[in-house]
């Protein structure tokens, strides 16, 4: 999905991507992620797109499908997201699918709530225990997402599958240190959104910022490619905010190509 996006972004007319494989699988971000943090950050670009899950898919059997639909833009605007705010919602989705009990679900989500809990105490954790139909999942899976929005419309996320032989409370406090950790940093971005950004920013016309954590191997090999292909220009610098002094944050800045629609 996110490697034709941008390709659809400057088609002649609407576009629809019909995607089929395991829709929660390691090594790649759940679509749960793709919906709930990618989708609402990236629009902020200037388009949208809907993201229509039609069938869940886990590893190994796969069988998931996913229907993306988005209209073709002029261009693309700059983003600034330097402005982390203060975190005022956490809530998330902990699931089940095929023969897996209910149990599993809620016993994911109470152990994330409690991991959490030791660190946030002021905020309502909202963990929703799922059962997926029978008639929208195939196979068998759990797994379970958290989100943290803050006050400047930023989003966090910390994910986990569920593996043979790992028992659900496992599950759930893997995600749930997977948040705070990507909390702790200061970013105003997650470790897994930076580098899905970077292509979005080297399109848009004028300079775009985004306020990281550690700069993870994939953003750095995203600017390479973008610097080279793209011939946006690129800087990362250590954020000078004092707030930042004792943490592992940075700036990731862009100076775009001001890619335009021949056909718009």
């Amino acid at each position: 999905m996110q490697v034709s996006m941008p390709c659809v972004l400057f088609a002649a007319s609407p576009s629809e991507l019909r995607l089929k494989g395991g829709t929660n699988a390691e090594m790649a971000p759940q679509i749960d992620y793709t919906a709930m943090v990618f989708k609402p950050i990236v629009e902020k670009f200037g388009f949208t797109f809907n993201c229509d899950i039609k069938m869940r898919g886990y590893y190994p059997k796969g069988g998931g499908e996913v229907i993306v639909r988005m209209s073709p833009v002029k261009q693309l605007n700059p983003i600034n997201l330097t402005d982390r705010g203060s975190v005022t919602k956490i809530y998330g989705r902990a699931f089940v699918a095929g023969v897996l009990p209910f149990k599993v679900a809620k016993d994911m989500a109470a152990a994330a709530v409690r991991c959490i809990r030791k660190e946030i105490r002021d905020l309502y954790v909202n963990i929703q225990p799922v059962q997926e139909p029978k008639d929208q999942a195939f196979g068998n899976g759990n797994g379970i997402i958290i989100i943290a929005e803050t006050s400047t419309g930023c989003l966090f996320a910390g994910s986990s599958l569920g593996k043979r032989g790992v028992n659900a409370d496992r599950v759930g406090i893997e995600a749930a240190e997977m948040l705070l950790s990507n909390l702790r940093h200061g970013g105003a971005v997650d470790e897994y959104l930076q580098d899905q950004l970077i292509i979005f920013m080297a399109l848009a016309t004028g300079i775009s910022k985004i306020k990281t954590g550690p700069v993870t191997l994939h953003t750095q090999t995203a600017i390479h490619f973008a610097e080279q292909l793209a011939k946006a220009k690129f800087t990362v610098k250590k954020s000078e905010d004092e707030e930042d002094a004792s943490k592992d944050t940075y700036i990731i800045e862009c100076q775009g190509i001001g890619m335009t629609n021949p056909n718009l």
